[in-house]
C-alpha cells in the first residue's frame, strides 16, 4: 500500500501547487544486504552480507513531503556546476515525531546495535548496519537504513566522541572545519594549529585554508565517496542525510553538494566551511539572496556550540582544544527557546543528543504559539565574515 502510494505520489508531484502538502508515511527498516569498509585511502566498498531471515526486522514510520531541491546536472564541474530542480520526497521537519525519530537515528551513529547509547526507534529497534567501524583509524563512523520498498536510504553520521579510538580524528576535523583560522585561538596555540594558514597581524591565508580543507579533511573527503557509493547502489532512491554536531555539519554539506535533504542537529556553523570547500552553492533565495540549500538545522538556545559562543580563553571548548568559532549555518534552522521557555542556563552539558531527545525535542511542549516545531527560517542576519571570536582582532581573508 505505502509504495503504490509513494508511486503515485511522485506520479503526480508536478502538478502540487499548495502551500504546504500532506505527509506521506515512510516505513523505514535497517539494510540488511550490504556491509561496508572504508579503507584509509577513503574507498568505500560494499559486500553482500548473508540475510538475516531469522531475525524480525521492526519498522518504523516517518513522514515525508514533497520537496524541491537544486541538483547539480554533474559534478565534472565542481566549481561551478549547471543546477536542476528535483522535486522528491524529503523529512517532514514540521512533525515533531519525524524529528524525534530523525534525532534518534542520528544518535545511533554513535553506537552499535545493542550497545547502552543505541536508541530504539517505535518498535523497539535492535538491528542495524554500521558503516566505517571496522577500522577505527579512519574515523568515519555511522549507519545505513532503507526502507522497506528500497525508496528511502537514510545515511546517519558519526559527531564528535570526546574519548575514543577516533576521538584525536574527530578533533581534528572540528577545528580544521569550524575555527576562524587553522584553530589558532592564541599564542598559545602557535604550535599546536591544524594547518599552517596564518599570515600574521590576524589574517589568514585563503589559497592555503582551501587547499589543507581538501586535503586534510579526511571526514568530508569519506563522505563524498560514501554517498557516490549510496547513489550508484540506489539510483532509485531518495537519500537523506542526518547527523549530530560534527555529524550534521557533515551531513549539511553533504547534502548540499549532492543535492540531498538534510537535517542536523545542533551543528556548529558550516557555512564559513562550505564557501572555503568551495562547495557548488545551490542558486540564491530571490527573497533572502542565501542559497536554497536542502538543509534544515535543529538545535536549542542554550547550547552554546551551534551559536558559535563557545569560544575564547577560557571557554569549554577552547579549554578542551576545540575552536569552534563558527556560526552561520546553510539551508534553514528550528531554533527550540530552552532558555525563554525552559529557564536553562547556556552550557555545553546541553549539547549531546540525548538531551536534545529526550529534554527538547521529545518534550509535551508548545514552543510556538500552535506549533509544537519552531518555524524553519533561514539565517538572514548571520555574516560568516564577521563571525569570529568578538573578544580577538577579526581575522581576514588574504589571497
Amino acid at each position: 500500500m505505502i509504495s503504490v502510494l509513494v508511486f503515485t505520489l511522485f506520479s503526480v508531484i508536478h502538478l502540487i501547487v499548495s502551500a504546504r502538502s500532506h505527509s506521506v508515511p515512510i516505513s523505514v527498516a535497517p539494510v540488511h544486504y550490504y556491509n561496508h569498509h572504508l579503507s584509509a585511502q577513503a574507498q568505500a566498498h560494499f559486500h553482500p552480507i548473508p540475510s538475516l531471515s531469522d531475525t524480525p526486522l521492526p519498522s518504523w514510520t516517518l513522514k515525508a513531503v514533497p520537496t524541491t531541491v537544486y541538483r547539480p546536472i554533474t559534478l565534472d564541474n565542481f566549481q561551478d556546476p549547471l543546477w536542476n530542480p528535483i522535486e522528491l520526497l524529503g523529512p517532514d521537519v514540521e512533525d515533531s515525531h519525524t524529528l524525534s525519530q530523525l534525532a534518534r537515528i542520528s544518535g545511533n551513529a554513535y553506537a552499535l546495535p545493542g550497545q547502552k547509547n543505541w536508541y530504539d526507534i517505535d518498535d523497539a529497534w535492535n538491528v542495524g548496519f554500521p558503516i566505517g567501524w571496522e577500522d577505527p583509524t579512519v574515523g568515519f563512523r555511522g549507519h545505513v537504513f532503507l526502507s522497506s520498498d528500497n525508496n528511502t536510504a537514510i545515511l546517519s553520521i558519526k559527531g564528535t566522541t570526546l574519548q575514543g579510538p577516533t576521538s584525536k580524528k574527530d578533533k581534528f576535523n572540528d577545528n580544521l572545519l569550524f575555527s576562524c583560522c587553522c584553530a589558532r585561538v592564541d599564542f598559545s596555540w602557535a604550535f599546536s594549529t591544524v594547518c599552517d594558514c596564518f599570515s600574521g597581524h590576524w589574517t589568514c591565508d585563503n589559497t592555503c585554508l582551501s587547499k589543507a580543507l581538501i586535503e586534510d579533511s579526511l571526514f568530508y573527503s569519506v563522505g563524498l565517496n560514501l554517498v557516490s557509493n549510496l547513489t550508484l547502489m540506489y539510483p532509485d532512491a531518495n537519500i537523506w542525510l542526518v547527523g549530530h554536531s560534527l555529524g550534521g555539519a557533515l551531513a549539511s554539506l553533504l547534502g548540499t553538494t549532492f543535492g540531498f535533504p538534510a537535517v542536523a542537529f545542533e551543528s556548529p556553523g558550516e557555512r564559513l566551511a562550505a564557501q572555503r570547500l568551495h562547495l557548488p552553492i545551490p542558486p540564491l533565495s530571490n527573497v533572502s539572496g542565501l542559497p536554497i540549500a536542502p538543509v534544515t538545522h535543529v538545535y536549542h538556545n542554550a547550547d552554546p556550540i551551534p551559536q558559535g559562543t563557545c569560544t575564547g580563553f577560557g571557554s569549554p571548548c577552547a579549554s578542551g582544544g576545540y575552536a569552534l568559532e563558527t556560526r552561520c549555518h546553510l539551508g534553514k534552522s528550528i531554533i527550540y527557546d530552552t532558555v525563554g521557555k525552559l529557564g536553562w542556563h547556556v552550557s555545553v552539558k546541553t549539547h549531546p543528543i540525548k538531551e536534545v531527545i529526550l529534554h527538547v525535542l521529545e518534550r509535551d511542549q508548545e514552543w510556538e504559539e500552535g506549533r509544537e516545531v519552531p518555524l524553519a527560517v533561514e539565517e538572514v542576519d548571520c555574516t560568516v565574515r564577521t563571525q569570529c571570536d568578538p573578544n580577538l582582532p577579526a581575522l581576514t581573508d588574504s589571497a
